[in-house]
């Protein structure tokens, strides 16, 4: 991607290296990393699983020296939540309503958010409490080592649908969603998430689609490491190769060529009106 010459954000707080303190917060880079992201592409409860890791404890200072990449790192992710900004207040505006920017929360190992405690194996999240993007940097790595979906659009598009989900969260798609999933069984409650998923996949996509009409961002090759991202974050492959079977009524993220779609959906066309994964036929989406 170009991003020279751009901004970075102002809401981003930089944790990293404030870990949470206790007998039980020794994350390693490797075989739990890969359960947390398995846990948390497959829509599992990722909370729970760091619960159990972190019991007890508070925030400590650890001796923590941000390597070259680790710094470039951190100005990619605060350029891409800065490019976000712009695109969404822009569209709120033209569609008549007020864009209230999501914070975002750099850290290392583990820290605590308005949904609980999170470390480096629960992957990149949303949390709607407050309204705020959570990330370990060393994702990133492992998304290239671990899934063989590395690329700057790549990383990028993982930030764009975490804050896809926070304009579902200003737009009230996400309590009305929560709503229904109350109501249902754990089947149509999996099928609401997969819906919800792949919206946030579209909105992602809407991002890149304005970014680079506006910045021309966008280079040869980046369009096809989002859709490999996409593809390698499907349900049914991460599926298939973490237990070697699929359970369809299991799948709450949809599957690689679901997410491949609707990302490139909204690459293709950055129009929101096009992103009803709601009234869609579920067989269709």
């Amino acid at each position: 991607m170009r991003l020279d010459g751009r901004r970075t954000s102002d809401n981003v707080d930089d944790r990293r290296g404030r870990g949470i303190a206790g007998g039980k917060m020794g994350f390693g880079l490797g075989g739990t990393i890969v359960i947390g992201l398995i846990i948390w592409f497959l829509g599992g409860d990722p909370m729970a699983f760091v619960s159990q890791q972190l019991s007890g404890g508070g925030i400590t200072q650890s001796a923590y020296t941000p390597t070259a990449e680790d710094e470039e790192a951190a100005t990619f992710a605060k350029t891409i939540l800065a490019g976000t900004e712009d695109v969404w207040t822009e569209i709120f505006r033209q569609n008549g309503m007020k864009y209230a920017p999501p914070r975002m929360v750099l850290f290392s190992q583990a820290t605590t958010s308005g949904c609980g405690s999170a470390s480096s194996s629960t992957g990149p999240f949303y949390c709607p409490a407050d309204k705020t993007v959570y990330i370990d940097l060393s994702f990133f790595n492992e998304m290239k080592n671990q899934l063989g979906a590395g690329g700057d659009f790549a990383y990028a598009y993982v930030i764009a649908h975490e804050v896809g989900h926070h304009v579902q969260n200003l737009l009230g798609t996400l309590d009305k969603v929560h709503q229904q999933q109350q109501r249902v069984n754990q089947v149509e409650s999996n099928r609401l998430n997969v819906r919800l998923e792949l919206q946030a996949d579209f909105y992602a996509g809407v991002w890149a689609y304005h970014d680079n009409k506006t910045f021309n961002s966008i280079e040869d090759g980046d369009v096809e490491e989002g859709l490999n991202a996409a593809s390698q974050i499907g349900d049914d492959r991460l599926q298939m190769q973490s237990q070697g079977y699929t359970v369809p009524d299991a799948f709450n993220h949809g599957t690689s060529a679901q997410r491949s779609r609707w990302l490139k959906k909204g690459l293709q066309t950055g129009n929101i009106a096009n992103g009803d994964t709601f009234s869609v036929s579920y067989s269709q989406l």
